[in-house]
């Protein structure tokens, strides 16, 4: 997709299962692509490691399916292209103060604050077409409600601006994605997604909490590695975690981010 596309098509539903299901499964049956998909209501939303994601009315849940020509150890770097456009997309599309505290978390949430406001879930496969591979990235943002009940703090755009239409974020999302993608040129210049994800994340130095397939790990956040793995300094040694749920906040236990 990083070359010259169509423009993208939007498939409307009203409610379906998931939007990364159905733009998985359209894509598989040859639909021209790049496709959107946007639902008013999920009843079987997933969040990353098959969590369930609380999918109310009013909110965004909309997932592109697309053909990337990176190579698929680099698919992992998407998540983060999607992040930095979600990011631009809320402060292109809403009345947010400047001095708003929104930001990205490593490697698919974006908070105000210390509170999840939405989250990122890639899927990929080899199955359509070669070289490269059939990207599914999709998209949840709590715009009218967030879940009570996920043990951690969670908020709503409305909460902190004018929160728009889903549709309307979607339009500033549509236009924001592939202009990031562009920019990432099939993974040959991760260093610009790298700069521009750090510029939107916490502060070099910030304690957090890492859930790894290791353990629990606490530390030090020290940024994004070349390949977009977490940099942790734990008991003075610098550590890449490529995998695992964080925590803002050394003394907090990580949990389930979808």
């Amino acid at each position: 997709m990083t070359d010259a596309q169509p423009a993208p098509r939007i498939l409307h539903i009203d409610e379906t299962q998931s939007t990364n299901a159905d733009a998985m499964r359209l894509a598989l049956k040859g639909e021209a692509l790049p496709l959107w998909v946007i639902a008013g209501r999920q009843t079987a939303g997933r969040g990353r490691a098959g969590r369930s994601w609380v999918s109310p009315e009013g909110n965004l849940y909309t997932s592109i399916a697309f053909c990337c020509s990176a190579p698929m150890e680099k698919a992992g770097q998407l998540s983060l292209i999607a992040g930095i456009s979600l990011f631009e997309a809320i402060r292109a599309s809403t009345d947010l103060a400047r001095d708003a505290p929104l930001r990205l978390k490593w490697p698919n949430d974006i908070l105000m604050g210390t509170a999840k406001m939405g989250g990122i879930l890639v899927e990929s496969t080899t199955a359509r077409g070669s070289p490269g591979f059939l990207a599914v990235v999709g998209f949840g943002l709590n715009l009218a409600s967030h879940p009570d009940d996920l043990g951690r703090a969670a908020t709503a755009l409305s909460q902190h601006a004018q929160a728009p239409a889903p549709a309307t974020l979607l339009d500033a999302l549509a236009g924001q994605f592939p202009e990031w993608l562009d920019l990432w040129k099939d993974g040959d210049d991760f260093a610009a997604i790298r700069r521009a994800w750090m510029e939107r994340a916490g502060s070099i130095g910030e304690a957090i909490s890492v859930n790894s397939i290791d353990g629990p790990i606490r530390g030090t956040y020290r940024g994004l590695a070349d390949n977009g793995a977490l940099l942790a300094e734990v008991g003075g040694e610098l550590r890449e975690i490529n995998h695992g749920d964080v925590a803002l906040g050394g003394a907090d236990t990580p949990n389930g981010d979808a």
